[in-house]
């Protein structure tokens, strides 16, 4: 689909239950690469996965890096606001809730920069692989929102020091954070799925 934006794919809810899901890839994914995990994290929910506008190498992602781990940080400040214009238009057009964003890599260094710069745009998130995206100039305004953060031990792209920046910065902010580091590496394991299939659960 083309419209709303985002090149992107819906798909419907069949629990009721369940908190729609915005589906955020990582790099060189697109709006497909994410259903298969939002139908095995949360069972009948409705699924929002938009494509990034950005090709680096025509690899998709939501925002320009210079290097690997250096973001440009104006570009990132005008995809996020696209982003939540974006899940603007589409909660509108597909009658949904404030979705729970659930973010690989990119995608969750996205979905973090929209919980520092638009609070109100998420009900929460699962941060899967994320660093903290730049240091905000004000503390946002997270009270009571869930976050989810897994990290992976032997993770060589997501320095230590910033995904724990990361966390301090959520739970300042008055996120009820989750957060843990996981024997891992950039790529996703059953832990990972275990542990955010059961953190969506509780949010039914």
């Amino acid at each position: 689909m083309t419209d709303l934006g985002f090149i992107h794919r819906f798909v419907p809810a069949t629990d009721p239950r369940c908190p729609p899901l915005l589906l955020l890839h990582g790099t060189g994914g697109d709006e497909n690469d994410l259903i298969p995990l939002g139908q095995r994290l949360s069972p009948g929910a409705a699924l929002l996965s938009p494509r990034g506008k950005v090709l680096e190498n025509g690899m998709p992602r939501f925002f320009r890096r210079l290097a690997a781990g250096v973001f440009d940080l104006d570009d990132l400040k005008t995809r996020t606001v696209e982003l939540a214009e974006f899940i603007a238009r589409a909660r509108e057009h597909y009658k949904l809730a404030n979705p729970i964003a659930v973010g690989f890599s990119n995608g969750a260094n996205i979905a973090a920069s929209l919980l520092l710069t638009h609070p109100k745009t998420l009900a929460g998130a699962v941060l899967l692989r994320a660093t903290l995206p730049f240091e905000p100039a004000a503390t946002p305004d997270l009270k009571n929102i869930p976050v989810l953060l897994l990290s992976g031990t032997a993770d060589p792209m997501m320095p230590a020091a910033s995904r724990d920046r990361l966390a301090a910065v959520l739970e300042q902010a008055g996120a009820a954070l989750t957060y843990q580091v996981i024997p891992a590496g950039h790529n996703l394991t059953p832990q990972d799925l275990a542990l955010a299939a059961r953190w969506l659960e509780q949010r039914k």
